[in-house]
């Protein structure tokens, strides 16, 4: 411990001289990976009968299914009216299968009562928060009228349903789940005002939808805004009863897939034909083809690069909207700079590339096919200045001058007509004139300085402070006591019966417990003893499992043995192995 401690403490003490340092941010998954973790949450209560008769809901979200990726997007769903009535937890697309099964899912939702919109909120940031990975883009697809009718046999108010809500907006908010609401609003009742908070409190966006045109509209955008692409407007058709000529230009050898939904009132027919003019079959190993009552997508996997034709044959006189979003696996990167030492006044060279699955790009005609801008932000006045940058065969590459700033932060945008990125951003922090110490003319006999004492000394008192915050910090551990209660319910497994609910408060417990401890130390449970709760930061807990038992968290399995945070709200399940039983707890206020 002593080791560790010392070695942190020289490295801090190394730092602190330094007078200029290179921060880079946390990496964001947006500049990492093209995939997504999708939760589409829908109302299904009795008011959607009226504002959305046509289901245009279930289409919306299996044209977002279609749209996502088989490299491995994650889309899950959630059907609420008061409170959570269906679920399919997040599904990790790899086949054309796991998109028909996700499908299939929303096709078997009904109609419920009354409505509360936080608890398909809550639970789908709970989903997210027990199921994320490094790397994904979380996001939230909310569609609803934003109208409330909660349960007149019920206690609950509309302002605690309102309070609920707010509470989980503000945890999508921190946890970086944007939430994009579309609101359906057939009977002209839309609560406009209470969507479009819910998404601009999460750095989302809200929608208006009355009728299944707007959707791939409205669905690109929100696969464009959080993959930072561009919508490529094709055309518009009036069909003929013949086939019709669409071009399809796909720019380079890194589009990943291209996703073109065509909408229409009636059923159209397509052919493609490849660069190279042969005919192409759909759907195919390289061409998938979705259709639905309102849309047909066909989609491109790894496509050459070059000019293709798209036949689309419609109905005569029927109006078909043409779209295309191009899904890239591209990633900015800014080089690392040239010194870790600046002067103000000194000029900063700035060079940023492509990277391709970990593996640096070198195509002059990408990056001449580019517009890349330097954003150089003066921390000081909160102003930022752009500069553009030159196209190399290997990158973008420029330069700025440090003016009189403390700090700066740099960052590079490259841009065509259908996708933009960005850099991770760096600050730079400039280093400080210092005066010059005055000279002193040491005397003949004069004695040094005992320098080794005092560095000696300082060392020693700092081991000593060490040691007595680690005591004093021990101490307190042992002795934090715990707030809130467990709600505890146990399932015997042969029979299916499940006992009544238990609230166990945990504020007489100090420094650690037991789950055994919560259920009364029961022989029966003896296996639980292993399982150790501690307080965590705030008032979190954390869970520690020494024990052979199973411990789910939002339905899936976590290890435990060096600990797991459990927040408010957080519902685990203990499976048991010495008994054919299980223990449901959930942490509440």
């Amino acid at each position: 411990m002593f080791k560790k401690w010392i070695s942190s403490l020289i490295v801090f003490l190394f730092l602190s001289t330094t007078f200029f340092t290179v921060a880079t941010y946390a990496k964001s998954p947006s500049n990492t990976t093209s995939r997504i973790e999708g939760m589409l949450v829908v109302d299904v209560s009795n008011s959607m009968k009226s504002s959305d008769p046509n289901n245009i809901s279930y289409e919306a979200m299996k044209m977002f299914i279609d749209m996502a990726s088989l490299k491995g997007d994650k889309i899950g769903a959630i059907a609420y009216s008061d409170h959570v009535m269906r679920e399919k937890a997040l599904v990790k697309i790899n086949s054309e299968q796991d998109k028909k099964a996700l499908k299939e899912f929303i096709d078997t939702l009904n109609t419920y009562m009354y409505t509360d919109i936080s608890a398909g909120v809550k639970e789908a940031v709970t989903v997210l928060d027990s199921s994320h990975e490094q790397g994904y883009f979380p996001l939230i697809v909310l569609l609803a009228d934003g109208n409330n009718e909660l349960d007149p046999n019920k206690s609950r108010t509309p302002e605690q349903a309102e309070e609920d809500l707010n509470k989980a907006v503000a945890a999508a908010k921190e946890k970086g789940y944007p939430i994009y609401t579309i609101g359906l609003n057939a009977n002209g009742k839309l609560n406009k005002d209470a969507l479009t908070n819910v998404a601009s409190s999460t750095n989302g966006k809200f929608f208006e939808a009355t009728s299944p045109d707007q959707l791939p509209d409205i669905l690109s955008e929100i696969f464009a805004n959080h993959l930072k692409l561009k919508i490529v407007p094709v055309n518009e058709l009036i069909g003929n009863g013949d086939f019709q000529d669409v071009k399809i230009n796909v720019p380079n050898e890194n589009v990943l897939e291209a996703n073109i939904s065509l909408i229409s009132s009636q059923p159209v027919e397509v052919k493609l034909v490849d660069p190279s003019g042969k005919e192409v079959a759909i759907p195919s190993d390289q061409v998938l083809l979705s259709t639905s009552r309102t849309y047909t997508l066909v989609k491109l996997l790894k496509p050459v690069q070059g000019d293709w034709t798209l036949k689309v044959k419609g109905v005569p006189q029927d109006k078909i909207d043409i779209n295309l979003v191009f899904n890239y696996d591209l990633q900015l990167k800014l080089a690392p700079l040239a010194k870790q030492s600046y002067k103000a006044g000194e000029t900063v060279k700035i060079d940023a590339f492509f990277e391709d699955n970990g593996t640096a790009i070198a195509d002059k005609a990408i990056y001449n096919s580019m517009k890349a801008t330097l954003f150089i932000k003066d921390l000081d006045t909160g102003k930022t200045e752009e500069s553009p940058l030159t196209a190399g065969d290997k990158g973008f590459s420029g330069e700025f001058k440090l003016g009189k700033a403390s700090g700066y932060e740099v960052k590079v945008k490259a841009e065509d007509n259908s996708f933009f990125r960005e850099t991770d951003p760096q600050k730079i922090t400039v280093q400080k004139a210092a005066a010059a110490p005055a000279v002193k003319q040491k005397q003949a006999d004069e004695k040094p300085f005992p320098w080794l004492y005092v560095v000696g000394g300082v060392i020693g008192a700092l081991i000593l402070g060490a040691l007595i915050y680690l005591l004093l910090k021990y101490l307190a551990q042992q002795n934090r006591g715990f707030s809130g209660q467990f709600v505890v319910e146990v399932r015997d497994e042969d029979t299916g019966e499940r006992s009544n609910p238990q609230y166990k408060k945990l504020k007489g417990f100090k420094g650690k417990f037991q789950l055994h401890q919560l259920l009364s130390l029961s022989p029966e449970f003896a296996e639980t003893g292993q399982i150790i709760f501690k307080p965590g930061a705030g008032d979190s807990l954390i869970i520690i499992n020494h024990s052979n038992c199973t411990i789910e968290k939002g339905g899936r399995a976590i290890d435990a043995k060096k600990g797991q945070p459990i927040k408010r709200n957080d519902r685990l399940r203990i499976v048991l192995k010495q008994v054919n039983k299980s223990i449901y707890l959930e942490y509440i206020s």
